[in-house]
């Protein structure tokens, strides 16, 4: 079909994205295919999905669940188990959320805030 629209990339604005970048490529095992000082892409290469980070200097991370600056979008990464993957996501740098809304789900935040979770 000539009309098919193919998920490419999503793209996460933050302050460093060369630092955002590893953080991403650790917890996901996905290699960093592209950088500069502005946009760092990290890419699977099974699926070829990318998320990409875009240097933003005023950037002002969500204050998710509540606060003066909504929260737009979060990724969602699904996993085998809770523990051994949150272990990993914590020791490179996430935080976990207070507010835990789900048993089949988990909230984290990335080094910038953004927040994610990990779904079984």
């Amino acid at each position: 079909m000539s009309d098919t629209i193919k998920t490419r990339s999503v793209v996460l604005d933050c302050p460093d994205p060369a630092k955002l970048a590893a953080f991403y490529a650790d917890i996901l095992g996905w290699p960093i295919t592209y950088a500069d000082e502005e946009w760092v892409v990290v890419k699977d290469s099974e699926t070829k999905m990318a998320i990409c980070f875009q240097a933003v200097p005023n950037h002002r991370p969500p204050t998710w669940p509540e606060g003066p600056i909504p929260q737009q979008f979060h990724l969602d990464f699904t996993v085998d188990e809770f523990d051994a993957t949150e272990k990993r996501v914590l020791a490179a740098g996430a935080t976990k959320a207070e507010f835990q809304p789900g048993d089949d789900f988990l909230v984290y935040f990335d080094p910038d805030g953004h927040p994610f979770c990990l779904c079984l």
